[in-house]
């Protein structure tokens, strides 16, 4: 056999009621090495459990021939597949590829559609205004690299809803273009910042990527005067002081902003 393709993944069994509870993935002997494992871990008690009892787990391989690539592959979709009825510690290599446990009642952003539909906080002071964002089409943060990282974050095709601290959500979006620095965009084949924008404020620290404000152009599907803002205090809506957050797992929220602002976001998410 390739060297290259020697890997296995492997299965311990507990033979008093035949529950799989450790995947592995090696070669050689490595299988075996468990056995002798006198650490204080789950799968090392059990395997001590049953060893008491004068028994010894059934240990199988499932699939070989692998390279380590789709050992580590194969190993994660088991342990994807068992979740908490294992010992395993770890939840695997590709962690982030797999969907999280206890999720299958919620639609997740990058599983069941491509992009996502995400809270934005619009931070309105002296780098910003929603008047502005709301008449040109665009969102904006910055004036730190924490906050330019947070905008940064948007993928063109995100659907956004617009959180105005102290009046409430003001608009939901379409990100049009991914967050460049103020000085690169253009709107209506102008420059934002030769726009009559109410901010006199956006243009600070304009020469630094750094520090200048990073700007994202939206398509508003539906928004509204801060005046109109759409609120319901002490009900459970999401709100935080990021600049960016998920609204997976915000479903009361979700559904709140769909009432609210009469759309229905899972038409506009790619």
């Amino acid at each position: 056999m390739n060297a290259a393709s020697d890997y296995y993944v492997y299965v311990y069994i507990d033979p008093r009621n035949y529950e799989e509870f450790y995947f592995g993935k090696g070669r050689g002997s490595r299988k075996d090495s468990h056995l002798t494992d006198g650490s204080d871990s789950e799968k090392a008690k059990r395997i001590s459990d049953i060893q008491k009892e004068g028994l010894q787990p059934i240990v199988r391989v499932i699939a070989r021939g692998l390279s380590e690539h789709d050992a580590l592959l194969v190993e994660k979709t088991l342990l994807w597949r068992l979740g908490r009825q294992l010992t395993n510690i770890s939840s695997g290599h590709y962690a982030d590829n797999f969907r999280p446990h206890n999720t299958l009642h919620l639609e997740l952003t990058g599983f069941d559609y491509q992009c996502g539909f995400y809270y934005y906080n619009v931070g309105e002071g002296p780098h910003r205004s929603w008047d502005d964002f709301k008449e040109f089409g665009f969102i904006s943060a910055g004036q730190g690299v924490r906050w330019r990282d947070a905008i940064r974050g948007f993928n063109k095709g995100d659907v956004v809803a617009a959180y105005l601290k102290g009046h409430g959500f003001v608009g939901i979006g379409k990100i049009t273009s991914e967050a460049k620095p103020i000085n690169e965009v253009f709107i209506g084949g102008k420059p934002l910042l030769s726009h009559n924008l109410r901010c006199a404020g956006m243009s600070d620290n304009a020469s630094s990527k750094e520090l200048c404000e990073h700007v994202a152009t939206v398509n508003w599907l539906k928004s509204v005067d801060r005046s109109e803002a759409k609120m319901q205090r002490k009900s459970g809506i999401y709100t935080t002081t990021h600049v960016r957050a998920s609204l997976d797992g915000q479903p009361r929220t979700v559904e709140f902003l769909e009432e609210a602002f009469e759309i229905n976001v899972r038409e506009y998410l790619d």
